[in-house]
């Protein structure tokens, strides 16, 4: 069996001119999928801001932001359905991932009408809210009780670049800053001992 030597022979040459081939082409995937796994770190690591956990919920779960609260790296956001009808939590993840936590479907539609009918939605409140007040949304919340003589509102707290929490209230027809509730914020514990 001459061909033995000459099949060994032949391999051989093969594999010596395509091991750095292959040896490179290994190199140039692992660097890939290496320079794909920073990018998916820092991404993951980007941290989403109010405004982009609002929209975040809306475009997985399309209606009107009634209120949203950061919780750690976490955002809660209340979506009404466009319909009045629906009310769901939404949990937006830190790289804005959106997830829903819960919904209510029974809702009365009369009770969000003057969300619905609001001029200012959430987004242009935080927008205005953080022209009044510099800093980063913590919280914003829906306010049509008119308490204290104010109209439909918006309550946003924002954080202050030294750390001082303030309440903003916005109008929800003209977009101006309102009095807002204070949340307590202000070291008040809301009791009366006078």
């Amino acid at each position: 069996m001459k061909r033995t030597p000459y099949v060994r022979a032949a391999v051989s040459v093969v594999l010596l001119a395509a091991g750095p081939v292959a040896a490179a082409t290994s190199a140039s995937a692992h660097t890939a999928r290496t320079a794909t796994a920073v990018t998916a770190i820092t991404a993951a690591r980007a941290d989403t801001d109010a405004q982009g956990a609002a929209a975040a919920a809306l475009k997985k779960y399309p209606g009107y932001v009634e209120s949203l609260d950061q919780d750690g790296a976490v955002w809660h956001v209340n979506v009404v359905g466009k319909n009045g009808k629906s009310n769901s939590e939404v949990i937006v993840s830190s790289s804005g991932a959106a997830t829903r936590a819960n919904q209510d479907t029974g809702q009365d539609a009369g009770e969000y009408k003057t969300l619905i009918a609001a001029k200012v939605g959430a987004a242009k409140a935080m927008k205005a809210a953080l022209a009044a007040q510099p800093g980063k949304v913590r919280s914003l919340d829906w306010d049509d009780e008119n308490d204290n003589g104010v109209a439909d509102h918006w309550s946003v707290q924002i954080k202050s670049a030294n750390g001082a929490t303030r309440d903003v209230g916005i109008d929800a027809t003209t977009g101006k800053v309102v009095p807002a509730d204070s949340g307590g914020d202000n070291g008040d514990d809301g009791s009366d001992s006078g």
